[in-house]
């Protein structure tokens, strides 16, 4: 049964990513989007769900909360040392960004690569938790595979957001965009051979909460109010948020 929902999983992120593609012409409307989905996911999805479940405080901190500061710096560090080696090695050919792979307005492709990396991560996490659920009850494992399904379809707009928007070409993102879809089967799958323990998983979206909101604030909302400093950028960016709240809602 985990596998059938993961498989309406693996549609919703095709969707997803069908629809970030389908209007690049309204770019900045596209971004705004995805920094609202994603703000949505960190704050009203992801941390929730990391403090429930990543257990002691370490020096009077909830661990949960050390490990989303502590990637929210690593994206910030990664992102920064990525920029400063394609800068000198630009600089060092004498070619400045038109050497080599492109860095689309001052952005390395890697990072986005990065980013759309640990998002099929988090949608493997997704699987193993929706098989993990089932095992515990059918009743837990539709709320969940609610959760799952509604809240993949913001992880394939974001997926494919997040791959071309640093300059990566349309390939590189449908291939992103399809390891995403598939990531939610095989965790599911795997769920038949053995059961992911809580604290772990609360560790890792922690971390990963806080590496998804370093790109959502101090990336994509940037570069959807840098040309556009439209209200239609603002609202999409709450429509992001309302949405993630209403998903988080009626799974609840």
């Amino acid at each position: 049964m985990a596998v059938i929902v993961a498989l309406g999983a693996f549609l919703m992120t095709l969707a997803g990513g069908w629809t970030a593609q389908r209007v690049t012409d309204r770019r900045h409307l596209v971004l705004g989007l995805a920094g609202g989905l994603m703000l949505g996911v960190v704050g009203l999805d992801l941390l929730p769900e990391a403090l429930e479940a990543a257990g002691d405080e370490v020096f009077g901190v909830p661990a949960a909360l050390l490990l989303f500061v502590a990637g929210f710096l690593v994206a910030h560090v990664v992102e920064r040392l990525l920029a400063v080696r394609h800068a000198a090695h630009g600089a060092g050919n004498g070619s400045g960004h038109g050497h080599g792979e492109a860095i689309a307005g001052g952005r390395t492709p890697q990072v986005g690569l990065t980013a759309a990396a640990a998002m099929v991560g988090h949608s493997l996490a997704d699987g193993v938790a929706l098989g993990a659920a089932f095992q515990v009850g059918g009743g837990m494992g539709t709320a969940v595979a609610l959760a799952v399904i509604t809240h993949d379809f913001a992880d394939g707009f974001n997926t494919y957001t997040l791959t071309s928007v640093y300059g990566n070409d349309r390939r590189k993102a449908v291939l992103m965009l399809f390891a995403d879809a598939l990531a939610p089967v095989v965790g599911a799958a795997s769920t038949l051979l053995f059961t992911l323990p809580k604290e772990p998983l609360g560790a890792y979206l922690g971390f990963f909460g806080g590496a998804l909101l370093y790109l959502a604030a101090a990336e994509i909302l940037p570069e959807a109010h840098h040309r556009h400093p439209a209200l239609s950028t603002l609202l999409c960016t709450v429509a992001g948020v309302a949405g993630i709240w209403l998903v988080v809602g009626i799974a609840e």
